[in-house]
């Protein structure tokens, strides 16, 4: 069963998609919690060669403008818009696609092994992709990485110099 959080990021994603798609840009993540008695929607955005801050101006104006007439969050809220960042996460098979060749940190949830035998819970290298739900690394030792998505519990970019 749903959660309201849940239920929650659910409309506001329907809601979000026709003036992301008119806008050109992509959701890139979605965080909806109460804090006290209010609430904030942080929604990161990004679209090729990067989001700049009129993008999410005019995001967060469109969608504000709706959110008030659909009343989805019934109390008071903060509506935060932003970019990704340097270390954006990997979330949608879209994003290991894309990415392929940048320098990625993944974290399991439990210590997994590489493909040389070593136990650990953090990955860093570069990303190969991710093939029949197995994300492929090159790692920055040397070896290689083969985990499946399962076992991630947070995929970021990581910034390169």
């Amino acid at each position: 069963m749903a959660t309201q959080k849940e239920d929650t990021c659910t409309q506001v994603t329907g809601i979000a998609r026709p003036i992301l798609d008119s806008l050109g840009l992509e959701l890139v993540d979605m965080e909806y919690g109460r804090v006290g008695r209010d609430a904030v929607l942080r929604i990161f955005i990004d679209k090729e060669g990067g989001v700049m801050l009129d993008d999410c101006a005019e995001f967060s104006r469109e969608l504000s403008l709706i959110l008030d007439v659909e009343d989805i969050i019934a109390c008071n809220y903060s509506l935060e818009v932003s970019s990704p960042g340097l270390d954006r996460p990997l979330k949608k098979q879209a994003d290991y696609d894309r990415f392929v060749g940048r320098l990625v940190k993944i974290r399991t949830y439990q210590p997994y092994m590489d493909d040389s035998g070593n136990k650990r819970k953090t990955f860093l290298g570069k990303l190969d992709g991710l093939v029949d739900g197995v994300v492929r690394m090159t790692l920055n030792e040397g070896q290689t990485a083969s985990i499946p998505l399962d076992r991630v519990a947070k995929a970021n970019l990581e910034f390169e110099l």
